[in-house]
């Protein structure tokens, strides 16, 4: 096993995989259009922009995130920066996946 094969066994699932699981996270949780879920890029908002993640959706979305990419959100977490962007979700989620 090369340094890099042990460090990629490490590592988890790749960006991709976790931006694929957060996808999926997002229409099944918000029950949102497959194609809208496929057109979020880093900028498209997300809490204060989508209707259907209110702050009843938040605890469901993060539980659902926490259960599919086996990590922990700690309430300290959470603020609003995390939940502003589709991209800032994204970078969240692959630090915490990171952090294991």
């Amino acid at each position: 096993m090369t340094a890099d094969t042990a460090s990629a066994a490490k590592t988890g699932p790749s960006r991709s995989e976790i931006d694929q699981t957060l996808r999926a996270i997002l229409r099944d949780v918000l029950g949102l259009d497959q194609a809208q879920v496929d057109g979020f890029d880093g900028e498209t908002g997300l809490f204060g922009h989508l209707p259907e993640l209110d702050s009843m959706a938040v605890a469901g979305l993060l539980t659902e995130i926490e259960d599919r990419l086996d990590i922990v959100i700690e309430d300290e977490d959470v603020d609003g920066e995390m939940l502003e962007s589709y991209g800032g979700l994204l970078a969240f989620t692959e630090a915490k996946v990171v952090e294991g």
